[in-house]
């Protein structure tokens, strides 16, 4: 018996996120700067007859291996797409916080995909898994690689492949979940209502980390502030960040809650993240490399 496909479906971090409108169909238009995290969730098929999914890990509690679970969703919209697609059991070991921030659901969905890519002989590039992506979540299409680029719209527009200067992280969540729907709706744009331009999809890669940095603090992230009025804990978490020694950003990463914080090198984030997580301990804390 072949043993089962295995990968990783590694946090999605918003470096920034900027608001540009809301579209007429009540879509939200965004920019962002999206990297990826060390940490993730992971993901193993084994081929099969049915269609299945079980669930473990730190995280898996209150999840439901049912019909609304994206892993699902991507397996049965790939074989709607692509008929005779061999498919089988899936398992899941949660380790991201659920609704935090950091697409742990949309990355789940698109190691789906990749794996089943795999099984099928299906080549990374195809654009059935971009287009099947899209159909199942905003941020599935980014998920797919997994690498740092500038996405835009409602998540379906990439720019190309952008090669970062390691980023030395500590991600923290402070236990809370947020609904993005809400977070949008106490954003109070009007449908059509348009608030900035577009940046340039062939945004440049910084040529280092003292770059991206300087970068980063012109930019920000749009939905932070109604994010707090929500949940108030990502203030104290991001006042917490921005005090820890050796912070250089301390930001919200998607809807929320969770939050990130950059420094200049390893140790000084493995030394935050201990301190937080003594100060901290129902937290959960982070130390990792963005790319």
């Amino acid at each position: 018996m072949a043993p089962p496909l295995t990968t990783r479906a590694r946090a999605k971090v918003n470096l920034d996120l900027r608001v540009l409108g809301r579209r007429a169909d009540g879509y939200h238009e965004l920019e962002s700067l999206v990297a990826f995290a060390g940490v993730g969730d992971t993901l193993s098929l084994d081929p099969g007859a049915d269609l299945s999914l079980t669930l473990a890990g730190p995280r898996s509690k209150g999840l439901a291996a049912d019909d609304g679970n994206l892993v699902l969703r991507a397996a049965r919209s790939l074989a709607a797409a692509r008929p005779g697609l061999r498919l089988g059991r899936f398992h899941l070991v949660k380790r991201l916080p659920v609704a935090s921030g950091i697409g742990g659901g949309s990355a789940d969905a698109a190691a789906a995909l990749r794996l089943l890519a795999r099984l099928n002989g299906i080549a990374p590039g195809d654009p059935i898994l971009r287009e099947v992506a899209t159909q199942v979540g905003a941020d599935v299409s980014v998920c797919l690689d997994s690498r740092a680029r500038l996405m835009a719209g409602i998540g379906e527009k990439l720019g190309p492949v952008l090669r970062l200067p390691p980023l030395f992280g500590v991600l923290v969540n402070p236990g809370v979940g947020v609904e993005t729907v809400g977070v949008f709706r106490a954003l109070g744009l009007k449908a059509g209502e348009v608030t900035s331009e577009a940046r340039a999809q062939n945004l440049a890669a910084p040529a280092s980390a003292a770059d991206l940095l300087g970068y980063l603090a012109t930019t920000s992230n749009d939905l932070a502030a109604p994010a707090q009025r929500g949940a108030p804990v990502i203030g104290e978490a991001l006042d917490r960040l921005a005090a820890l020694p050796g912070c250089r950003l301390a930001r919200m990463s998607g809807s929320g809650a969770t939050c990130f914080a950059l420094f200049d090198d390893c140790a000084s984030s493995a030394a935050a993240a201990k301190a937080l997580q003594r100060e901290r301990p129902g937290w959960w804390v982070k130390p990792t490399l963005l790319s």
